[in-house]
């Protein structure tokens, strides 16, 4: 068992990484806060065992569309539980404006195993894909319709509009 001090400041730690693989678009070191044998469990892309399986998922999704586009993943709360090591905080993912200032953004619920020494053996993501994918869907439409859709965008749109 962790203390809940030192488990929010692994996850402080970990979230401001995250911040940083936003800004520059490299999340080649995201599963560099995950245990060699993490877990992580998304559920609309299935269980992801292994840093490695972790990091190749990671990079994937962040660098393509929507992912690519999304600009910060603020906490909107998040609660420690010490005896289970775990912290469950609800990550809302935010869209840019699309050019007509719309705001767009979904959250999902994240639980996260902490495993010691800053690392985390485990993260689960609960939340709707169909309200993610309609949230996309919509910002898309509107960028398309305000010149600032990309090629990737426009596919995505295409397969999924």
């Amino acid at each position: 068992m962790h203390r809940a001090e030192e488990i929010t400041e692994a996850y402080a730690a970990l979230h401001a990484r995250v911040q940083q693989h936003a800004a520059s678009g490299d999340w080649t070191g995201f599963a560099d806060s995950f245990t060699e044998d993490a877990t992580y469990v998304e559920h609309a892309f299935g269980t992801f065992r292994g840093r490695e399986e972790i990091r190749a998922w990671s990079v994937r999704t962040m660098t393509s569309f929507p992912g690519s586009v999304m600009t910060g993943f603020p906490l909107a709360w998040q609660v420690v539980d010490a005896p289970t090591s775990r912290l469950i905080c609800e990550v809302r993912n935010l869209m840019p404006d699309p050019g007509d200032g719309t705001a767009l953004e979904e959250s999902n619920l994240t639980i996260m195993t902490y495993a010691g020494d800053g690392l985390f053996a485990r993260e689960e993501d609960v939340y709707n894909p169909l309200r993610f994918a309609r949230m996309s869907v919509r910002w898309a439409r509107i960028a398309e319709a305000h010149g600032r859709l990309d090629d990737e965008g426009r596919a995505y749109l295409e397969q999924f509009g």
